[in-house]
């Protein structure tokens, strides 16, 4: 497997933030006797932890069963408080871009990334997943948007909307505490999602007490609107931030939900079906 960690600012000098965003490569070898050409599709996990930190719980453990799965992962580790909205933003489009531009190298299929966010990590993916397009963000990397485009969604538990079933600290920590209202409504993602945002896999419980399912929901709205295609499950029981469900990422006795743990496999079927992986 090749394993290496990579620091985002030294092949994107627009990245000025004070923190050290670093992408974590997981990739599978393709021995010369079995299938020596085989390119995989790519999955960019986003941990969560409300803009605040970036959870271990939520990094190499699912990238390893990504890895497991048949596919190549990756952990972006991106900017949180103090920095502000949009240093985390830009990584993460910094990293879907430098995954596409070693795609040859990586045996990965560059029109098969997918970013996977949890929780906070979830605003991150899909904010990149709507605002991909946005000349404005491209631009500030020296890209086109096409580089940075995300060809699909995975979001587990993620924050969505600023409105009224919104997780209020995660924003107060991308954005500061007194961001402007024009700003929050910005990034309430389910209004800006469009027929270009790239198809998406969503998963929450009916029991989260920290990001209300609502906002699973709400997306998931936009996306029928849109008619971007999409698989949701909502999972009747278990608290926030269950990562995989399983011994493997649980710290408290309540994170173990078998039940919930069939996302992965779920997840992994999606993928291979919107890409018509046989």
């Amino acid at each position: 497997m090749q394993f290496e960690v990579v620091r985002l600012k030294e092949f994107f000098p627009a990245l000025r933030g004070n923190y050290e965003p670093t992408l974590t490569v997981y990739c599978p070898d393709n021995p010369p006797k079995i299938h020596p050409g085989r390119v995989r599709t790519a999955v960019l996990v986003c941990p969560g932890g409300g803009y605040t930190f970036t959870s271990d719980r939520e990094a190499e453990p699912v990238a390893l069963q990504f890895v497991a799965q048949g596919f190549d992962a990756f952990v972006l580790r991106y900017s949180v408080s103090p920095e502000r909205y949009p240093e985390s933003l830009l990584e993460a489009a910094a990293a879907v871009s430098l995954i596409r531009s070693r795609a040859e190298e990586l045996a990965v299929n560059p029109a098969q990334i997918a970013i996977l966010g949890f929780s906070a990590g979830g605003h991150l993916a899909a904010s990149l997943g709507v605002f991909w397009n946005r000349p404005e963000l491209a631009e500030k990397l020296g890209k086109t948007p096409d580089a940075i485009r995300p060809n699909a969604l995975i979001l587990g538990y993620p924050v969505i909307t600023s409105g009224p079933f919104a997780h209020r600290s995660s924003f107060d920590e991308l954005l500061g505490p007194d961001a402007a209202p024009e700003l929050l409504e910005k990034m309430s993602l389910e209004k800006q999602v469009t027929e270009q945002t790239p198809p998406s896999f969503l998963w929450h419980t009916f029991e989260d007490g920290s990001v209300p399912v609502e906002n699973s929901l709400e997306f998931a709205m936009a996306l029928r609107r849109h008619k971007v295609p999409f698989e949701l499950h909502i999972y009747p029981a278990g608290p926030h931030g269950l990562s995989l469900c399983n011994y493997e990422t649980s710290s408290r006795a309540d994170q173990m939900q078998p039940h919930d743990a069939g996302w992965m496999a779920l997840c992994a079927e999606w993928l291979k079906l919107i890409f018509g992986i046989k």
